[in-house]
């Protein structure tokens, strides 16, 4: 009888531990009395009192989340069309259609950054949240158009002409029928384009301007600051929204299958 080997069970856990380890110290250090945390100084809420004090913190995040809703409904609807438009037309268009939809997905954060500030500047727009708005939803549209042609790859056309033949019309069909249908894929490139937003630093801190500042670029300056038990307690509270959405995503997902 054949002896199963431990490595692949060890290598396992070690990569378990190497991803969430940080994240276990990030947290229990947000309670840490000392601020470096270095050692153990006590457990206090002092730092989560200070962090709701902060205005500037919650400015910042109230722009971030402003951001995100706004760019992650826009590029769920164009991203969402886009996909559509891919998987029903085929021709040298659309084949040029996808490299631009496709494009943003492998262009470095940088790029995208610099070319979108000088986009501003030749327009002689003025940068504030309708620029990082714009900006987060050039690279969002992606993400949405990448899940929801995903899910439009396993769809079954048939479907849509037989609701044509009971008679729907294409509003009826779109609404009752593929949306429905796809709902999945367009659910899961709005929370994938809804965490990027929130997530994104390079491309914001190109194209945000006065009083747009978004909390990952608050975050940075806060570093600089060595304001490091304040950056703690917000990451948790951070982690435990993110863990709240995926998990009403998952039950709203579970929910649509049933």
């Amino acid at each position: 009888m054949l002896r199963k080997s431990r490595f692949p069970g060890i290598l396992t856990w070690i990569v378990l531990i190497f991803l969430y380890l940080p994240i276990l110290l990030l947290i229990v250090n947000s309670f840490n009395l000392a601020r470096t945390g270095g050692h153990w100084g006590g457990f206090t809420f002092q730092w989560y009192e200070k962090l709701f004090k902060a205005r500037e913190i919650w400015f910042a995040f109230r722009n971030t989340l402003l951001v995100a809703f706004v760019a992650t409904f826009a590029s769920t609807v164009l991203g969402t069309t886009a996909a559509c438009a891919l998987h029903r037309y085929k021709s040298k268009i659309q084949d040029m259609h996808y490299v631009l939809v496709y494009s943003p997905l492998i262009v470095p954060e940088i790029l995208t950054g610099i070319s979108l500030l000088l986009f501003f500047v030749a327009l002689r727009v003025e940068l504030g949240l309708g620029t990082v708005i714009f900006a987060h939803i050039t690279f969002c549209v992606s993400y949405v158009a990448m899940a929801v042609l995903s899910r439009l790859q396993d769809f079954d056309n048939t479907i849509i002409e037989a609701a044509h033949d009971l008679g729907a019309n294409t509003w009826q069909t779109t609404w009752k029928v593929l949306v429905p249908c796809i709902f999945p894929g367009i659910l899961s490139g709005a929370m994938l384009a809804f965490t990027l937003s929130v997530d994104d630093f390079v491309i914001s801190f190109f194209v945000a301007g006065p009083g747009s500042t978004t909390l990952p670029i608050h975050i940075y300056s806060m570093i600089r600051r060595g304001s490091l038990p304040l950056i703690n307690a917000l990451s948790t509270i951070l982690l435990a929204i993110t863990f709240l959405v995926i998990l009403a995503g998952q039950i709203l997902s579970h929910k649509h299958k049933k």
